[in-house]
């Protein structure tokens, strides 16, 4: 049987992560439930067991289910009937067998029927459900939107709809509008509140919404008359029972097409406001957004993870000139870069979302109790850390996905270009991961605050005092040159004062932390794990090459150089 947790050890090495004691924790507060629900855990080992033997289930039914289903959901798609979104036969399958293992609601309190577990596991669930089908994660994934109402919205909302998903109710983010892409502050759907009904309406349309027909919506509104900016802006909720909204068309989309994106008009439609008005955009969606990228992550390494394994068998099995194709250097030089850059992609994600489980852990503690001093201090910690690593791990597992679903693709050749193997979806499937929930240039926007105020730097600085076996030790002395070279050339663009300047090299100088975090990681692996030394060489080596050329065009390329690249009309 096919199970696409067991048959990847990476997974359960990172799941059983030092740092996940202290996770668990903080989510169980000294396992408070272990009394009430009989499944809530005892102890550290028996929580680490539950995640274990849920992520085994999830494995199975994506290598069982999910997986066979792909090509069929990725020719048929969903449709419309009666203004309602049919998903594709396979696609309402695998829903049907993750609801039926009470898989749904993974990481909600157990008060609302959810399991309660951290982040980690959800986004392991992510990737494994990813390499079986991207398209169907962006449905799965879309928990995310539960855990924003469970964070802000009042305990009415909660009790109310947070219990849906447990039973199947699916969830959308309706944010995008046809004026209002990346710009989200531009967002004009109107919120109106009548005293008469005591409920919000909401009229409008909405763009590009992911799953937009789902059963639970957060839609993004402008609720204050007379405003243009973040501060007009409220969230909502929208339950699809209302039948008030109508769903005008779904996108005929390059890939994911199991995935209904929908233009949505709605038509005074009852919603209820989360959290506090004028908070919409600057809090709640910026929560619910940095969730939502780390799910994009987690499909990006999944799809990662198929290319490489399809590259992997086909290299193998097609021979040329009287030898598998494996054994030519240009190819495998393109099979080690991809299996590395998977590698790095994964431990990258991985290590964010523990940052973002202690962050968010520490959030849920303190709403039920006063936290110590030194837990508010990791919790700011953390926080600091999450909000800085998650663009950039958006930044890069999208853009490895890209990277390596077309290198996989160019190993299968000419049949790479037909629709007789799997990566001719894979590579369209991967378009999209570095352009939805935020572009990559809007990652780097993002991300450059960690070049600015240090915390990358802070950070390489603490890695550059691991301990490491002898062997690994010329891994380290690169990465600390390489810390050196980022280090001196972020602060000669600094030291200019440029804000022209420093935009334009904020690629390359986020490139170039990027490169030296993931090396720290992957050592890291190495020294836990032999398995991993050899991806850390080969994206060290790679690494270095890319941040010296970085380093080469910063330093000249100055101010007065920008004028040639700006286009004229």
């Amino acid at each position: 049987m096919e199970n696409f947790y067991n048959d990847n050890k990476n997974l359960r090495y990172h799941l059983f992560h030092p740092l996940m004691e202290k996770i668990v924790n903080v989510r169980e507060d000294n396992f408070a439930e272990k009394d009430l629900y009989d499944y809530a855990p005892q102890d550290f080992e028996d929580a680490m067991d539950n995640f274990d033997k849920v992520l085994e289930i999830v494995g199975e039914i994506a290598g069982e289910i999910i997986a066979p289903n792909a090509e069929s959901v990725d020719h048929e798609g969903p449709h419309i009937d009666n203004n309602r979104v049919i998903f594709a036969r396979g696609t309402a399958e695998n829903h049907q067998a993750l609801v039926d293992a009470n898989l749904a609601g993974m990481a909600l309190p157990r008060k609302y029927n959810g399991l309660g577990m951290s982040i980690l596991p959800l986004v392991m669930s992510n990737e494994i459900v990813s390499r079986a089908d991207a398209s169907f994660s962006n449905i799965w994934g879309l928990q995310d939107c539960a855990e924003t109402l469970n964070e802000f919205a009042s305990e009415e909302i909660k009790q109310e709809i947070l219990p849906l998903f447990n039973v199947g109710a699916t969830a959308a983010m309706d944010l995008t509008e046809p004026d209002a892409g990346s710009d989200l502050q531009a967002v004009q759907l109107k919120a109106t509140f009548s005293e008469k009904d005591n409920t919000w309406y909401l009229n409008g349309v909405k763009r590009f919404i992911t799953n937009g027909d789902a059963d639970i919506s957060l839609v993004l509104a402008r609720s204050e008359e007379g405003t243009t900016d973040a501060r007009g802006l409220s969230l909502f909720v929208y339950d699809r029972k209302a039948d008030a909204m109508t769903v005008r068309r779904i996108e005929n989309k390059l890939g994911i097409k199991g995935s209904p994106t929908c233009e949505l008009v709605f038509r005074n439609a009852p919603a209820k406001l989360v959290g506090e008005r004028r908070m919409g955009l600057i809090k709640y969606v910026m929560s619910l957004m940095n969730a939502a990228r780390i799910g994009v992550s987690a499909q990006a390494v999944g799809i990662c993870e198929a290319a490489c394994r399809e590259a992997d068998v086909y290299a193998q099995e097609r021979e040329q000139f009287g030898k598998p194709i494996a054994q030519f250097a240009q190819v495998y030089e393109m099979l080690s870069l991809m299996r590395a850059k998977t590698d790095a992609a994964r431990t990258l994600l991985y290590e964010t979302s523990r940052y973002v489980d202690l962050y968010k852990g520490f959030n849920h503690l303190g709403m039920h109790r006063k936290l110590e001093a030194d837990e508010r201090n990791d919790q700011k910690h953390y926080q600091k850390l999450s909000d800085v690593f998650t663009p950039i791990t958006k930044l890069f597992t999208t853009e490895y996905s890209n990277q390596v679903s077309y290198d996989s693709l160019q190993v299968h050749g000419g049949s790479g270009y037909m629709k007789d193997y799997p990566v001719e979806r894979l590579y369209r499937d991967a378009r999209i991961t570095n352009i939805y929930e935020g572009t990559s240039q809007l990652q780097v926007v993002a991300s450059i605050r960690g070049v600015i105020n240090g915390t990358y730097q802070q950070w390489m600085e603490e890695k550059a005092q691991m301990k490491v076996k002898p062997e690994l030790q010329y891994l380290m002395d690169t990465l600390v040159k390489m810390t050196d070279q980022y280090v001196k050339t972020a602060e000669k663009v600094k030291e200019i004062n440029s804000a022209e300047l420093l935009d334009f090299h904020a690629r390359r100088l986020v490139e170039m932390a990027g490169h030296i975090i993931m090396g720290y990681l992957l050592t890291y692996d190495a020294n836990r794990e032999a398995g991993f030394t050899k991806s850390a060489d080969i994206l060290v080596r790679h690494g270095r090459a890319q941040n010296i050329a970085a380093a080469h065009y910063i330093n000249n390329v100055t101010e007065k150089d920008l004028g040639m690249y700006i286009v004229s009309k």
